[in-house]
């Protein structure tokens, strides 16, 4: 299999998730203070939503790239 059809599967998954999930969410640690042997640490989560459109885009791009790359073959 190559590249161009691993890069096309890739988004087309992406996208997929992209439609299904809709948002995802992380974990970030962030240094408040440090006074002395104290560290005060700071965890806050971010949401990041996915827009429908790019979730739609990625999956047109990976079948554009599919069909590209079996005519080539």
């Amino acid at each position: 299999m190559g590249t161009i059809k691993i890069m096309a599967i890739v988004l087309i998954a992406a996208g997929l998730l992209g439609l299904v999930y809709n948002q995802f969410s992380y974990t970030k640690d962030t240094q408040e203070a440090k006074i002395g042997p104290l560290e005060l640490t700071v965890k806050d989560t971010q949401t990041i939503d996915i827009p429908i459109w790019a979730g739609v885009a990625a999956m047109v791009a990976g079948c554009g790239l599919l069909v590209f790359a079996s005519k080539n073959n």
